[in-house]
């Protein structure tokens, strides 16, 4: 299928789609509104119908807000409330029985179900158009050490969506930097920044990372001051929230991170540690380590 002013069916969904990546601001991440999208995405890939009854789904987009969102003190069913009911300001989320925005009573109060926009779910089954969407949502929103994690929690299957659609390397009209990535491992001496690993096969490091303290789709620029190099579990752990740095650039672990009596306890270990670099070597800025607090760190440090 062709639109008139020659776009494709998947051409015409990921545009009308777009508009959600405005919700930047400042910075500021604001995920609630693509993380629904998303799981009506996964609704309408697994079922057949992105329709979620309010009273089957709170639950649901509660987790996903919390876990892939950024750190709020407003209550889990509030910040479910808010995608549910402001969705519909974008064009492309409809309600059976009209509520006020934002109000958790009003839709506890009889059967509301939500789906997206009938023509705009016809577009999404046109051949790759699906893909095409979720993949532009993700990668809008979240880096691509976290990507997998949230595709996977709303029932899409990541190696499909991140193989399908835009061009690697690309966030929101960027392109990523060829040599940033070799540039921070060598600045930090090919060693994990957080536990010194430095694994190597053969000549070429290997499990070793350069990491964004401030992401790159929400304005993190390509340069020494805002990558470390890390591991993949520690780099992981830093975009998840579960590890961070405090003012002094000693590594902080949050309270809502936990292990058994496995390796992982190991990172606990961490908590309190000085970053070591090599002489002469940038530290992040104190601008994005703030950003990175502010945005990305959940909880609280662990107390020392």
């Amino acid at each position: 299928m062709t639109h008139s002013d020659g776009r494709s069916a998947a051409e015409a969904v990921v545009a009308r789609l777009a508009s959600l990546r405005q919700h930047q601001q400042d910075g500021k991440r604001s995920p609630h509104k693509p993380l629904l999208a998303l799981l009506a995405l996964g609704r309408l890939a697994n079922q057949g119908t992105s329709s979620m009854r309010w009273s089957d789904v709170e639950g649901e987009l509660a987790d996903l807000i919390a876990q892939f969102g950024r750190p709020s003190r407003t209550g889990r069913r509030q910040s479910a409330a808010y995608p549910f009911t402001r969705l519909r300001a974008d064009g492309v989320w409809l309600l059976d029985r009209e509520v006020p925005m934002d109000n958790v009573g009003p839709l506890d109060e009889a059967p509301v179900t939500g789906r997206l926009e009938p023509s705009l779910e016809r577009e999404l089954k046109a051949p790759g158009a699906l893909e095409k969407a979720a993949r532009l949502l993700v990668e809008s929103q979240f880096p691509p050490t976290v990507a997998p994690d949230v595709l996977q929690a709303v029932g899409l299957d990541p190696q499909v969506i991140l193989t399908t659609g835009a061009a690697p390397g690309t966030t929101a009209g960027r392109q990523r930097s060829a040599v940033w990535r070799s540039a921070v491992l060598q600045a930090w001496d090919n060693r994990c920044a957080f536990c010194g690993f430095d694994g190597r096969l053969g000549h070429a490091p290997v499990g070793l990372e350069a990491a964004h303290v401030r992401w790159f789709n929400f304005d993190g620029p390509d340069t020494l001051d805002n990558g470390l190099a890390l591991c993949s579990l520690h780099h992981k752990l830093l975009d998840r929230g579960a590890m961070g740095l405090d003012d002094s650039y000693a590594i902080v672990v949050s309270d809502r991170f936990s292990a058994g009596d496995g390796i992982g306890r190991l990172v606990y270990d961490l908590h309190g540690n000085s970053l070591r670099p090599r002489p002469g070597t940038v530290l992040p800025s104190s601008a994005h380590v703030s950003w990175h607090r502010t945005e990305v760190f959940q909880g609280a440090p662990l107390s020392a």
